[in-house]
């Protein structure tokens, strides 16, 4: 895939290219991209995509019209999760508002403009992704669809928009998308600004390193090591918290640490090893070392005005992890994640709060 610098290329609903972008012009990416090793057709699409994204949302689809502006995992017990680090301050940031079927004022809104407008990822490796085709897959699109496909009858109705990970909460403060999916933790800190659904799945931080590499995990093996994590992540807030002696690096993008990896720019990094393990499957020179040092669960994200909203996809999860081994949920599971993230059994089960 081509893009051209300093301009966005339009989708329709089904992921498609419109046309093919030009040429790029910034011939840094080029030369990354000629560097990089160990990636398939999937990977270096990514990889263009992350080196020439801006901080601002890049639409995936065609101008929506004024109107639309607006696991657990259940761990092995070789990978047990210690505490969350740092802690949070507000107890069971997981617990989200009942579901419910009633369509209030910022469903009616969707469904008036005919879209779902969605917050996503292009760049991550089982999780949102684009394919060789153009169009977007992965575990986190399945769930959109789903959305979609319960408000409004039509699980293609949506407008995906690319966000690197430091503009997740400020797109959806100022309206620019209607939800976020995009591998998101809850927390208490994100809770300030957004609201989330109950929990999709559970993860946790981990170093990702060269093979070979003396980094062992997240310890004092990265003292003096240049450690790389992505703007307003956990991950970034998890290393200023223990730097452990690292020289802190971040990106925009979480993808971009990997391609400075490969690129020789960065030792090591650290993110959600959910998505890590997809990042190792496209890279067979890099590895996950060390254990998962944190216990961190993703939700979609709204704006926190959107209470309706809230309880209509609460709804929507229900259904979703509903039916066992057959359920909407594992089906997903087996066909994005199962091979990179095996002995998965079920999503995490939900909790609620008053009101």
């Amino acid at each position: 895939m081509r893009i051209r610098a300093g301009r966005h290329q339009g989708y329709g609903s089904d992921g498609r290219p419109d046309a093919e972008a030009g040429r790029t012009g910034d011939p840094a990416a080029r030369r990354s991209a000629g560097r990089l090793r160990g990636w398939g057709g999937v990977a270096a699409m990514a990889a263009a995509c992350a080196l020439t994204a801006a901080a601002v949302l890049l639409p995936l689809a065609q101008a929506a019209p004024d109107t639309v502006r607006p696991g657990a995992i259940r761990p092995p017990a070789t990978m047990a999760l210690a505490p969350a680090v740092p802690a949070d301050t507000c107890q069971d940031p997981e617990a989200g508002l009942r579901p419910s079927g009633v369509d209030g004022p910022t469903v009616e809104r969707i469904r008036k403009a005919g879209k779902l407008v969605a917050g996503v990822d292009q760049n991550s490796f089982k999780w949102g992704y684009r394919k060789p085709d153009g169009h977007l897959d992965g575990f986190d699109i399945a769930l959109v669809k789903a959305i979609a496909k319960d408000i409004l009858g039509d699980e293609n109705a949506v407008i995906y928009r690319a966000i690197p990970t430091s503009q997740r909460i400020p797109a959806l403060k100022e309206n620019r998308v209607d939800i976020v999916v995009r591998a998101m933790t809850i927390n208490c800190k994100r809770l300030e600004d957004v609201a989330f659904s109950t929990a999709y799945f559970e993860a946790g931080q981990q170093v990702l390193a060269p093979k070979g590499s003396p980094i062992t995990g997240y310890d004092t093996s990265l003292n003096g090591r240049r450690i790389c994590t992505a703007t307003g992540s956990t991950a970034e807030a998890a290393l200023k918290s223990q730097p452990y002696g690292a020289v802190p690096v971040s990106v925009a993008n979480q993808l971009d640490c990997l391609v400075r990896l490969q690129l020789g720019e960065v030792d090591g990094i650290i993110t959600d090893n959910a998505l890590a393990a997809g990042q190792a499957a496209q890279d067979p020179s890099v590895q996950l070392v060390g254990s998962p040092f944190t216990r961190e669960f993703y939700g979609v994200a709204m704006n926190k005005d959107a209470s309706d909203l809230v309880r209509r996809v609460n709804k929507v999860l229900e259904d979703y992890r509903a039916g066992g081994n057959d359920s909407p949920w594992m089906q997903a599971y087996r066909t994005h994640l199962a091979a990179v993230l095996p002995n998965i059994t079920a999503p995490p089960a939900p909790k609620y709060r008053d009101g």
